[in-house]
């Protein structure tokens, strides 16, 4: 039978953090990694960076058997110079990156002193290659450094990338997508750190490029928390119900915690916590302990070793009073002081020993240890593993006791030392963390993720030792343990409560950080909480949110919907909406259709459309509504929508062209871009109705504006075979179909049109041909002979020109008459008005139809009488006033009284012209 995964985590096959892969390497490369070694100098001038600060690190007293392998995000190997190169500005505003930490050979002199008079130093072994080649990626790194932002633009590629991955995924488990969210801000995180380690010092421009670095490695690590707990919670739902065994009485401590951790979702989430900070922890802090080298190997304490062996040998001048002993406890019981080197090693030590047990590295702490000639000091790390005995339950085998017996003893002692002020503080916090001490734990925590830790870490421990003391019989007396540990009452709520009223200020900034609150939220599983935060900070500064933690919000409300998780829906729907704003300003042109697509349907019509009218390259637009129908969005309602939305921007009024002294008005940007939008609809052949009703509304303004040539335009964009394609899409729904009165009647205004354009593009190259008679040429009285020769020719020339002239006049005349009769005279009913009256009610169309029949047929009835009355049509002019007049096509209707007053006058002028011709005043020859 295979083993549970209690068993491999307890015998340290498969602890996901401590006993990774990296870590079982250690031995190995300390072997090859003797010599030289370089020390840690800070460059002049530069801010204080702490290497403590960037590992910050944490052990887990039960960490390598409360979590299961499948709970646990597998973490990322950092190299060294991510570490030393790392950047950590602050939450609220970012200041100007650190300087890194310099790499400088130690001075030949002190390298070869002995180790009893030599000062020992931590020295750091870098792998050439942990460093980065500066060969690597050259020329992306050269372009990036030469931009104004280049934190930005690096990490632009984000956008595209997280949509690839969210496609990617679609048909995939939903935490396969978030570990891909996390790598790809990974990945990202690692360009940044390349860039800030290979930028000049001081350079204001990468304050921004630190700002985005720091926000992008809270996006990974908030990605990396949400795939641990939402599993580990998906799989609680999915076994709410299930019957868990109940511990025998003679259960072990192993046992019973194994149980407690399968039942109870509380403690197994909030370890879920402990490992999370854990695993940042050790993404900054890397594999920096496997650097680690203290010169003493087999000896600590060897200055004041030294010193008492010379004092022994009779020696003087040592007149400081040391320890007389060197057990582990002497400088504690003697209370007498180490040598100087000895007590700053020691110090140090200390950090980096809890450093690595902040980061969950309890064997690694180990190792150090006994690296170090502190053993004993490995074993009081060893104390915390509970106690098993696989043979209580018999057994043809018999099989190993694991763990410490005497474990409450041992925690009894790490809590009183943890007490002992004379201990290093550093060090009392390294056994607070294994007994459990909030208090003394928190005093070496000074950032929001270190005192998470700490909360979450003693909750845990305080849990399963109540667990242990409840349900266990004891071997012998337990050991007392302070009340305010044994009886702590712990909740999530408690934790957070507890963190807001810190006195630690930094903490009190940190609170506040935007990741931070959305981590808190996501720990106590409040959704609504979380959608209350976001939405006030859409209300408070929806400009000034960092794009990609618009970015984050919008792909952590996707994977709200994807696992069927109720959320706010206003809040979710402002948060999308916000996020295509960003991407529309951004020109991420590939990336706007989807996210659009996961609004409701009429929103989505409005926010694309919005988008499309700012697209004004014919590529550009095929390309925006071929990716809107990737994405199932209606794209017929939103070309509709986009042609809409431009027509309806002039806010003039359908005002009299006459008004305006020209014959024609010049077309403005405004009117450019009417004109251009119809090329929305003409993409698809099944929108042609749609195209014609469209242009039509576009040219009626035009025609009222006296914008003959910008309808011209809008015409002639117009696909020829719209109205043979429409006629088509009748077809196909059989002969009994009837076709929409909207479209019939769509059709019919653009044959008006069409005949009106066609008429006033006619008479203008009338008008044209009329002002261009060719002028006959005159010749003085005293020419000579060969001036009245040339003349001869000019005239006859003159002669042929005028008939040519004469006869295109004619022509023009004729035609000119039968396209403006084709207006007056429109068929079915007259021009622009509708043969189907069954059409839905349009009472802004009905009132501009009307309009335009007002202001344009007196206008071409005005014009016909001067094409008439130029070319001495004078009797037809007259015949006009007939057609006017006629109940048939009720023209006069459309006249106001000033125009029939008017047009009275010219057909006056026009009597009195066949009065001088000797007819009547109607043309007809006078009777005797």
């Amino acid at each position: 039978m295979s083993k549970s995964w209690l068993e491999r985590q307890i015998s340290g096959e498969l602890s996901p953090v401590v006993r990774n892969v990296e870590v079982s390497k250690t031995s190995l490369r300390r072997s090859s990694s003797k010599g030289k070694a370089g020390t840690l100098k800070r460059s002049k001038g530069a801010s204080s960076i702490h290497l403590l600060s960037a590992t910050r690190a944490a052990a887990v007293m039960f960490h390598e058997f409360y979590t299961p392998q499948t709970r646990v995000c597998p973490l990322k190997q950092t190299d060294v110079s991510a570490i030393l190169g790392s950047i950590r500005p602050s939450l609220l505003a970012p200041s100007v990156p650190e300087l890194p930490l310099q790499y400088i050979e130690e001075d030949a002199d002190e390298a070869d002193a002995p180790d009893s008079t030599r000062r020992h130093r931590i020295s750091l072994k870098i792998p050439v290659d942990s460093l980065g080649s500066f060969s690597e990626d050259v020329t992306l790194s050269a372009v990036l450094l030469r931009e104004d932002d280049p934190g930005l633009t690096a990490s632009a590629s984000l956008f595209p990338k997280f949509l690839d991955s969210f496609q990617a995924h679609s048909s995939s488990a939903i935490f396969d997508l978030i570990e891909a969210y996390e790598a790809d801000c990974k990945e990202q995180v690692d360009l940044l750190q390349k860039i800030v380690n290979r930028a000049t010092p001081g350079q204001q421009k990468f304050s921004k490029t630190a700002s985005v670095l720091w926000f992008l490695q809270q996006e990974m690590v908030t990605w990396r928390l949400i795939g641990s707990l939402y599993r580990d919670r998906i799989e609680s739902a999915v076994e709410e119900g299930m019957m868990f065994e109940v511990a025998a009485p003679n259960a072990t401590e192993k046992t019973i915690v194994d149980m407690l951790f399968q039942r109870d979702s509380l403690i197994r989430q909030s370890q879920i916590v402990v490992d999370w900070l854990e695993s940042i922890a050790k993404d900054e802090a890397g594999n920096f302990a496997e650097n680690i080298e203290f010169y003493a190997k087999s000896v600590y304490w060897e200055n004041t070793l030294h010193v008492l062996k010379q004092r022994r040998s009779g020696i003087s001048g040592f007149s400081r009073q040391l320890v007389t002993e060197l057990d582990p406890d002497a400088p504690i019981r003697q209370k007498m002081p180490l040598a100087d080197l000895d007590r700053e090693d020691d110090a140090r030590f200390m950090k980096y020993l809890f450093a690595l047990i902040r980061a969950g590295m309890t064997d690694e702490a180990q190792r150090l240890c006994k690296r170090c000639g502190q053993a004993w000091r490995a074993a009081t790390l060893e104390g915390w593993k509970l106690y098993h005995d696989p043979n209580l339950n018999g057994g043809a085998v018999l099989e190993p006791v694991e763990g410490n017996p005497n474990r409450g003893v041992w925690k009894a002692c790490c809590w009183r030392m943890a007490e002992d002020e004379q201990f290093n503080r550093y060090e009392r916090a390294i056994y607070a963390a294994l007994s459990g001490n909030l208090k003394q734990l928190l005093s070496v925590c000074d950032t929001w993720e270190d005192c998470v830790w700490a909360y979450f870490r003693v909750m845990v421990d305080s849990l399963v030792e109540q667990e242990i003391r409840a349900l266990s019989i004891p071997v012998r007396e337990l050991e007392e343990l302070p009340k305010e540990y044994t009886e702590a009452n712990w909740t999530l709520e408690a934790i957070f409560e507890e963190m807001q009223a810190t006195e630690k200020k930094h903490v009190l900034e940190e609170n506040k950080a935007h990741y931070h609150i959305i981590q808190k939220f996501i720990i106590l599983g409040d959704i609504d909480g979380l959608m209350d935060e976001f939405q006030d900070w859409l209300a408070k500064c929806r400009s000034l949110l960092p794009a990609h933690l618009l970015r984050f919000m919008t792909h952590l409300v996707l994977f709200l919907w994807n696992l069927g998780l109720q959320a706010k829906e206003d809040v979710c729907m402002d948060i999308l909406k916000t996020y295509i704003e960003l991407l529309m300003k951004a020109k991420h042109t590939n990336l706007i259709a989807f996210y659009v697509s996961h609004l409701p349907p009429e929103l989505a019509v409005t926010q694309y459309s919005a988008f499309l009218e700012t697209v004004t390259e014919t590529e550009q637009r095929k390309l925006c509504l071929d990716l809107a129908r990737e994405a199932d969005l209606d794209v017929a309602a939103v070309t509709k929508c986009v042609v809409e939305n431009i027509r309806k921007k002039d806010a003039e009024e359908f005002t009299h062209h006459d008004l305006s002294p020209s014959l024609d008005t010049a077309t403005t940007k405004e009117d450019r871009m009417k004109i251009n939008v119809i090329e929305w609809l003409v993409f698809d052949p099944t929108q042609r109705a749609e195209t014609l009703k469209q242009s039509n509304a576009i040219m009626r303004k035009f025609l009222a504006s006296k914008k003959h040539e910008a309808a011209k335009e809008v015409f002639s964009k117009i696909p020829q075979d719209s109205i043979a394609e429409v006629h088509a899409s009748w077809r196909n729904y059989g002969m009994n179909f009837m076709p929409p009165a909207e479209e019939e009647n769509a059709i019919r205004e653009h044959l008006c049109i069409r005949a009106y354009l066609e008429a006033h593009e006619l008479f203008n190259k009338w008008f044209t041909c009329m002002q261009s008679t060719p002028q006959e040429p005159t010749i003085s009285a005293g020419a000579s002979f060969t001036e009245t020769v040339a003349h001869e020719h000019k005239q006859r020339k003159f002669q042929d020109d005028y008939e040519r002239w004469n006869d295109n006049l004619e022509s023009l005349t004729s035609e000119v008459k039968e396209k403006i009769f084709n207006v007056l005279l429109f068929v079915n009913g007259g021009w622009l008005v509708d043969i189907r009256e069954d059409a839905e009610e349009d009472a802004e169309r009905s009132r501009q139809l009307n309009l335009l029949r007002q202001l344009c047929l007196p206008m071409m009835c005005f014009v016909l009488h001067t094409v008439l009355h130029s070319t001495k049509q004078y009797q037809q002019c007259l015949k006009l006033a007939d057609i006017i007049a006629s109940e048939q096509h009720k023209l006069y209707q459309v006249f106001s009284k000033e125009e029939i007053t008017k047009f009275l006058r010219l057909l006056r002028e026009s009597s009195i012209m066949l009065l001088d011709q000797n007819l009547d005043p109607l043309g007809y020859e006078l009777q005797p």
